[in-house]
């Protein structure tokens, strides 16, 4: 007499795979990245999400009590991956440092668009809102500490430089949605746009010290221009 089979329901189309703690929250948060930056977060559903990893949804809660507790950890996990892409090199000359930075800020986009969305159009609210200032301080930081700015306490310089953290961010989203357009176009962009604001700036600084600000800045547009040039 044959033995009979016992299955359990959905398991032969879905089985559950058993995986380390560190790495079930990692998949976790990337479809979630993914879900977030394609959808409204309101329809975002966590039955949806254990579905797709073939995983119960109070596994889910082990990880994330709410799913808005889920929806923050997503886009702290996107900040942090696009901080950790652009960290500069400390061994490269500033211009050259600033150049590599924002090129490897729009390789960031280029290569994890479904988490740069994620995190600049999350719900600019409460927790969310705070992951995205934090973010912006950092890189802004970054940029006063790695340029030869003369006057880095200039009230000026940082309205400049948080607005033209808030073009790059509008241009990166844009280029995000759009198929076609290479990288370098967005970038060349970035970098004239950056020159464009510290020179303006730079303008009521005494002479000396105007000349050297703008004359660092500018490098770094001839020096993508000198490279794309090669190409």
């Amino acid at each position: 007499m044959a033995a009979k089979k016992t299955t359990k329901k959905g398991a032969a189309s879905h089985p559950r795979v058993r995986l380390e703690v560190d790495e079930r929250r990692a998949q976790l948060l990337d479809l979630g990245m993914q879900l977030f930056s394609s959808t409204d977060y309101d329809e975002v559903s966590l039955d949806d999400v254990a579905k797709r990893l073939a995983i119960s949804k109070g596994l889910i809660y082990h990880y994330f009590p709410t799913k808005k507790d889920f929806f923050s950890a997503c886009v702290e996990e996107a900040a942090e991956k696009l901080l950790e892409m652009t960290e500069p090199d400390e061994s490269l000359p500033p211009v050259e440092r600033l150049t590599h930075g924002v090129r490897a800020y729009f390789q960031y986009v280029e290569t994890h668009r479904g988490g740069f969305v994620a995190l600049m159009r999350g719900r600019a609210s409460g927790e969310i809102a705070k992951i995205l200032e934090r973010t912006r301080q950092r890189l802004l930081d970054r940029i006063l500490e790695g340029m030869p700015f003369p006057e880095k306490d200039d009230p000026r310089l940082v309205l400049a430089l948080r607005g033209w953290i808030g073009f790059v961010e509008a241009l990166s989203l844009e280029w995000a949605a759009r198929e076609g357009v290479p990288l370098e176009e967005p970038l060349e962009l970035a970098l004239a746009t950056f020159a464009t604001c510290v020179s303006h700036v730079a303008k009521s600084w005494p002479a000396v010290l105007a000349k050297g600000a703008i004359h660092a800045v500018r490098g770094a547009k001839k020096m993508f221009d000198a490279a794309t040039s090669k190409v």
